[in-house]
């Protein structure tokens, strides 16, 4: 794309599309045919271009007059990656330029999201099945790996899930890809999803400081959070693989607050946590270290503001949208803390960039690379009311 004339201290609207489009072409081996009528980066604008849009590639390219056409690039998302080898390219992707700004030592989490599936009950396949939420039992689901720095999160791995996988097999792949990354894990915070037996294994086999709210299995459990005050108690879960049967032992640190009558006749709600970390010396610490976590819901919520659409259920297409758009939030924090903050003594100075403004950017960048239509046609001249 050709760059007009624009100043040296400033980024402008067609720069954070090309470095969108540069980023994928570097790491996104798409190889087309010699005679191909498009190319990679043709690919990649429109890609990012629907992500930031949140339409369909097939209603920006029928939309816009440079666009290739609708079916050539749906064509290339479909065919020319696989599951694994798109996994690993997005994990390469999300790191690429975040891990030089991240500090030595991050807070971790990890997430499982899922999409609800609202199609043919006949044509799930493929999908991952759990309890009924919003209406049905079948999701488009994915699990993440989140690096946590004074309230900014940047995505480090994204897997999909199928049937089969379990919390503790998505938590040894994401322990063992922090494990070849020069971090060093303050803790690592996680769902309930995650509470078992085999992930408290895990996070005791990797020495790593922990934190997640537990699930009342048991008897016993359920009497120590329906009675007493703020304690820590010692409780253990048994668990079973191959034939073989251990039993993991961890702190529980129940956390009481008093809410006005909005839980049990005396106001009391106990939560609980499983928690082993230096820093944690009272279910009150637990509770606040745990509540850092729910800013992943925020990614979340940008995720859904900067996804295109489909209703395809090709798993390749649908996870390089996922990947497209937490690179956006990725690339939106590490431009706004290397570029456009401001060094200064005692820390850089964040000016006011909002994910929104980042996206409305990057949407107009594509619209005018793509030439988008800007008019419609009308059956008779406008009138006096369309002039001013």
């Amino acid at each position: 794309m050709s760059n007009n004339q624009q100043t040296d201290d400033e980024i402008h609207e067609d720069q954070l599309l090309n470095f969108l489009v540069n980023s994928l072409d570097e790491e996104v081996a798409l190889s087309l045919a010699e005679n191909a009528e498009l190319d990679a980066e043709d690919i990649y604008e429109v890609l990012v271009g629907a992500c930031a849009d949140g339409t369909s590639v097939s209603t920006l390219c029928k939309r816009s007059e440079d666009a290739p056409h609708e079916n050539s690039v749906l064509y290339h998302l479909r065919t020319k990656f696989d599951l694994e080898t798109l996994e690993q390219i997005g994990n390469t992707l999300l790191q690429k330029d975040i891990l030089n700004v991240l500090p030595q030592q991050v807070e971790v989490c990890a997430d499982l999201h899922l999409r609800p599936y609202y199609g043919d009950e006949d044509d799930t396949d493929g999908l991952y099945h759990s309890q009924a939420k919003r209406g049905t039992t079948a999701f488009h689901a994915y699990a993440t790996l989140y690096a946590r720095v004074k309230n900014k999160r940047y995505t480090l791995a994204v897997r999909r899930l199928e049937d089969g996988d379990t919390a503790s097999s998505v938590l040894a792949e994401f322990l063992g890809i922090l494990d070849g990354l020069d971090l060093g894990v303050k803790a690592v915070y996680l769902d309930r999803e995650f509470y078992d037996s085999k992930c408290l294994t895990l996070l005791q086999a990797h020495n790593h400081a922990y934190v997640m709210p537990i699930v009342r299995w048991g008897q016993t459990i359920k009497r120590e959070l329906s009675e007493g005050w703020s304690r820590v108690i010692q409780h253990s879960l048994t668990a079973k693989l191959d034939g073989h049967s251990w039993t993991v032992e961890f702190p529980v640190y129940i956390d009481c607050t008093y809410q006005n009558g909005r839980y049990d006749e005396h106001g009391v709600a106990r939560h609980g946590y499983a928690a082993d970390a230096p820093f944690i010396d009272s279910p009150r610490d637990a509770r606040y270290h745990y509540a850092k976590r729910f800013g992943i819901e925020a990614s979340y919520r940008l995720s859904e503001q900067s996804i295109a659409t489909t209703s395809t259920q090709n798993p390749v297409v649908r996870l390089l949208y996922v990947v497209v758009s937490l690179l956006l939030q990725n690339v939106w924090r590490y431009l706004h803390w290397e570029y456009v903050a401001t060094p200064r003594r005692g820390g850089r100075r964040l000016w006011e960039w909002s994910f929104k403004e980042f996206i409305n950017m990057v949407r107009r960048a594509a619209w005018t690379a793509l030439a988008v239509r800007r008019a419609v046609p009308a059956n008779r001249p406008p009138d006096d009311r369309f002039h001013r």
